[in-house]
């Protein structure tokens, strides 16, 4: 178990929220969309980063205010290292910040 500190509400318990897998993924324009192979929207749409190490992620305050938004999450040690709101850019993870 661990606390995640909701931009909006606070810290909270983990089951409070909902996992929302991968962030930062643009989805493609309509136009792009149009001139996809069925390849490249199956690539869109199922492959994902399986990291180990620092991962971007999106959660849902389920059992709170219902927002969304951005965590950048040790995927070996679970250490939550930022949370950000959406439309925030992508935050600079440095190796300083980095478990050990």
């Amino acid at each position: 178990m661990f606390v995640i500190n909701c931009p909006y509400c606070g810290p909270r318990d983990e089951h409070e929220f909902g996992y929302g897998h991968e962030a930062h993924i643009a989805r493609p324009t309509l136009e792009q969309q149009g001139t996809m192979s069925d390849a490249e929207w199956a690539n869109y749409l199922f492959l994902r980063t399986n990291t180990k190490g620092v991962h971007f992620e999106r959660w849902v305050h389920t059992k709170g205010c219902r927002r969304w938004f951005n965590v950048a999450r040790h995927t070996v040690t679970h250490e939550i290292l930022k949370v950000y709101k959406m439309g925030e850019p992508k935050p600079d993870i440095s190796a300083e910040n980095l478990p050990r």
